[in-house]
């Protein structure tokens, strides 16, 4: 019954496309809709209409393996999208989906062969190095994989997927520094999905964890006053030893635990001593957001919104009810001025092991 449904709807479509001559962009976007609701078979029977009339598409090609790919029909998806990759059009978007299917079919080599040749073409794919990083995980190449997520943060920083993977494996290191920066740019990136949520707990667990274990902070400071006298080292180590310096004198503002009230005055104070001593030294989007919200009188309906939610439900819903007027300007301020990572402003040495 829902195959002759399937048929008739082609039929009827098929006539309203002629009667209402139907271009193949409109037949192109409403394929596009149909991906997006989940209606695959639909999708399928849409864009091999508007192939008829651009058999030589390549993006309406993309679309229609993607979507095999989608329904799970490995075998055309990957018949429809493999000729594609020679072609000069082809993206860095139809390198992810061939990647995707080689991937599904257990043909890993092949995978990452493709996503090495794409990167080499898109050097810029935030994507393709979030993709390709997944892979190396999944084969254990763990040094490999944070390399390229760390790399797709380097050279795409406003591509949320990278941060998000990279906060999720230093969560199972000693290092809690990049769980706190990369997480916070993710959580600004993308704000309301499942993933958001992980991540914010994520977030207050390595806060706990930095000043849980003294031997983070007290190493950074003993590295700050060598490093002084010796010649100057890598950015990114003086980076890292410095920013946990600056977090080690809060140590005294966390006596009685970790929760949304002791972390606004932990990192108000950072930021003043930040841009005392560091800020001109290390440009950083992140910071400067962070220090125009406290300048706005925004910091700590912010510092609410980020770790409200999943340090207490019920105390956060009770902020912002007695905050209302506050924090409605904030999420307003926020929509009107989102967090923009700049290029160039990297300092993560790239250095990543997991613990024995």
């Amino acid at each position: 019954m829902n195959m002759l449904k399937t048929v008739l709807f082609a039929g009827l479509l098929f006539s309203s496309v002629i009667a209402s001559g139907q271009d193949s962009k409109e037949l192109y976007n409403t394929a596009t809709g149909f991906i997006r609701g989940g209606d695959y078979a639909n999708a399928i029977l849409v864009l091999n209409q508007a192939l008829q009339m651009e058999p030589d598409n390549v993006e309406f090609r993309k679309q229609l393996g993607f979507s095999y790919f989608l329904q799970g029909d490995m075998s055309k998806a990957k018949n429809i999208i493999e000729p594609l990759l020679n072609k000069k059009e082809a993206d860095a978007q139809l390198y992810q989906i061939a990647g995707n299917i080689y991937q599904a079919r257990q043909e890993f080599k092949t995978a990452q062969k493709l996503y090495e040749k794409g990167l080499k073409k898109f050097p810029e794919s935030g994507e393709l190095y979030n993709d390709n990083g997944q892979l190396l995980m999944f084969l254990k190449v763990y040094e490999g994989g944070m390399g390229s997520w760390l790399k797709g943060i380097e050279k795409d920083p406003n591509f949320p997927g990278n941060y998000y993977n990279a906060a999720r494996a230093y969560s199972y290191t000693k290092n809690p520094l990049w769980i706190i920066i990369y997480g916070e740019i993710f959580v600004n990136l993308e704000s309301y999905t499942d993933r958001t949520a992980e991540i914010r707990n994520l977030l207050i667990d390595a806060y706990k964890k930095l000043y849980n274990d003294p031997s983070i902070l007290s190493k950074a400071v003993e590295d700050q006053q060598q490093v002084d006298k010796k010649s100057k080292r890598p950015s990114a180590a003086e980076f890292q030893r410095d920013y946990l310096a600056a977090m080690g004198k809060q140590v005294g503002v966390v006596m009685t635990g970790i929760d949304p009230e002791s972390l606004i005055m932990v990192r108000t104070r950072f930021l003043l001593d930040w841009y005392n001593f560091s800020g001109v030294k290390y440009p950083y989007a992140l910071f400067d957001f962070q220090r125009a919200m406290l300048k706005e009188g925004m910091f700590e309906a912010y510092n609410q919104w980020v770790f409200g939610p999943v340090a207490n439900q019920a105390a956060f819903k009770a902020w912002t009810t007695l905050h209302k007027t506050d924090y409605d300007s904030f999420l307003q301020f926020q929509r009107n001025h989102p967090l923009k990572m700049r290029p160039d402003e990297y300092y993560n040495n790239n250095e990543f092991s997991l613990p024995r």
